[in-house]
């Protein structure tokens, strides 16, 4: 009955079991343990998904990890809901990766919103510029990270899988060089609190 979403956590609690088991420890002693662990802070985080719509909270920034983190979730979606992907590419960072990220993410995401991440001394619209070079399809843009998120999970529907990418555990946001505290599960949190069923968006 464990939380944790993915084959890579799947894995990890296998082999925790093994360990345990080994170690002496009652299997059903070792399995009730195992079952109350719950996701890292910004690693496959999930929230809400009780009558509103799931929102995971997750690191992934480089193209392998998101492919990782949108087969996962397009594994344990429910049937007819839509995974929605928000995400940005930091700024002063390796570019090649972009048109990369934008290509993974349409290829798996039903829908799509680029923001920003860290720009540091980039121009968030520059980057997200070049994210979309890697993408043919429909897409939004919302450069502000926190409306993004805000709006993004206003707009999703109960079943709706909402992924927030690139940034995980990371408590700040740094734009032209100044870091401000910024936190994507805070401002999921309180998108979630007010979340009230409304028209979606389209596909």
């Amino acid at each position: 009955n464990s939380k944790l979403l993915g084959r890579f956590n799947a894995s990890n609690l296998l082999g925790a079991l093994a360990v345990l088991l080994v170690s002496g420890i009652n299997f059903y002693d070792a399995v009730r343990e195992l079952g109350a662990r719950k996701a890292v802070a910004g690693r496959m985080q999930t929230l809400g998904g009780k009558g509103t719509p799931a929102v995971v909270v997750d690191y992934a920034h480089t193209p392998d990890a998101l492919e990782n983190v949108l087969r996962t979730l397009r594994e344990v979606r429910a049937p007819d809901g839509r995974l929605i992907c928000v995400f940005g590419c930091g700024g002063d960072r390796d570019r090649g990766k972009r048109p990369m990220m934008g290509k993974v993410a349409e290829r798996f995401a039903d829908v799509r919103i680029l923001t920003s991440d860290n720009p540091r001394g980039e121009d968030a619209l520059a980057i997200i510029d070049e994210i979309a070079a890697g993408m043919t399809g429909e897409h939004r843009v919302i450069a502000d990270r926190a409306h993004a998120i805000s709006e993004t999970i206003a707009a999703a529907q109960p079943g709706d899988t909402v992924l927030i990418a690139g940034k995980g555990h990371e408590e700040y946001q740094e734009i032209s060089g100044v870091r401000q505290f910024f936190s994507d599960s805070e401002i999921a949190r309180r998108a979630l609190s007010v979340w009230t069923p409304k028209e979606r968006w389209p596909a």
